[in-house]
């Protein structure tokens, strides 16, 4: 062990025995490597890293952190994010809540629970509405924080589908540790965004209102959006990614503008643009989160000396750089 985690171990065993009289003891581990619990596969240790597996557990871990005044992070399934090579200090809160429960056509689901999950009770409940989200690796909590969208081909014609148009209403922890439910209104869902990147409240269950459906005709919408999907972005059973890199720009997809650069192809170390999609950038093996960084800074020069375009990320940064 180097001097560098064993200091890592000694912060988080401090903070262990901080939260150990209100968090159960056995499920707080300190030192833990991030990188296995991210779609990129990089990242260093946290500090402390607690499994919540309810949304009751995940909200009186955020109020006891919160309380001891330690730093704290949400991770769900790890897309969407890159963690520091260095890690994240303070208390990682892997949420593994996974109530799921079905009224008629509503679906109940805490904010644990993977959209993969969804999409499997609905089309065995014959309900429509989340077919489209099929192959995105997310979580309920991540899909609201993003307002989860999908180009979609199916049924007609390409339109973006946003999981906005089936919540119905969630369950909040407020920051003074309250907690409200909220419609799909009241959650100011946008393109990437939502009230939770604001607010520093956080998600604990949400209602999603579905329509009854044939399951062949779900499951064709399903197959298509997967052919599509799977022809156009990397496999992350091969290329591990966090997915798209970028936010849009005035309508134009970032991908466009970094193709136009002739970046497809383009390495730093172990990271790579995609040859498949320019907005994701994909790890070859061997990435490190410095790589990663480095060459989403090289494209944003790129796009910007050839476009006067600034490409703002929509994946989150976690930890130390």
């Amino acid at each position: 062990m180097t001097p560098e985690v064993a200091a890592v171990r000694e912060s988080g065993e401090a903070m262990r025995s901080r939260l150990s009289d209100t968090l159960d003891a056995p499920r707080l581990k300190a030192g833990v490597p991030l990188a296995p619990l991210t779609t990129f596969l990089v990242g260093g240790p946290a500090d402390l890293l607690y499994d919540a597996t309810s949304g009751d557990d995940l909200a009186i871990a955020v109020t006891a952190a919160r309380a001891a005044g330690i730093p704290w992070t949400i991770l769900g399934l790890g897309a969407n994010v890159l963690v520091g090579d260095h890690g994240i200090r303070g208390l990682v809160i892997r949420n593994a809540s996974g109530s799921l429960a079905v009224e008629g056509t509503r679906m109940l689901a805490d904010s644990g629970v993977s959209v993969r999950a969804l999409i499997r009770e609905s089309f065995a409940r014959g309900l429509g509405g989340l077919e489209h989200y099929v192959g995105i690796p997310s979580t309920v909590g991540g899909a609201l924080w993003q307002n989860l969208h999908f180009l979609s081909p199916a049924p007609a014609r390409e339109r973006t589908m946003f999981i906005a148009e089936v919540v119905r209403a969630v369950d909040l922890l407020l920051p003074d540790g309250s907690r409200v439910t909220v419609s799909g209104e009241q959650m100011q869902f946008g393109y990437d965004t939502s009230r939770l990147h604001t607010s520093q409240e956080v998600a604990l269950r949400a209602e999603f209102a579905l329509a009854p459906a044939e399951r062949d005709a779900i499951e064709r919408t399903a197959q298509e959006n997967l052919a599509w999907r799977g022809a156009r972005h990397p496999w992350l059973e091969f290329h591990p990614s966090a997915g798209s890199v970028f936010r849009k720009v005035e309508g134009v997809g970032a991908g466009r503008l970094i193709d136009q650069c002739g970046l497809k192809g383009y390495r730093v170390g172990g990271a790579q643009v995609s040859f498949l999609h320019a907005n994701i950038i994909v790890n070859r093996g061997d990435a490190t989160a410095r790589d990663i960084r480095s060459l989403i800074g090289e494209i944003q020069e790129r796009v910007h000396a050839r476009f006067g375009v600034r490409l703002e990320p929509e994946i989150g940064f976690k930890g130390e750089f």
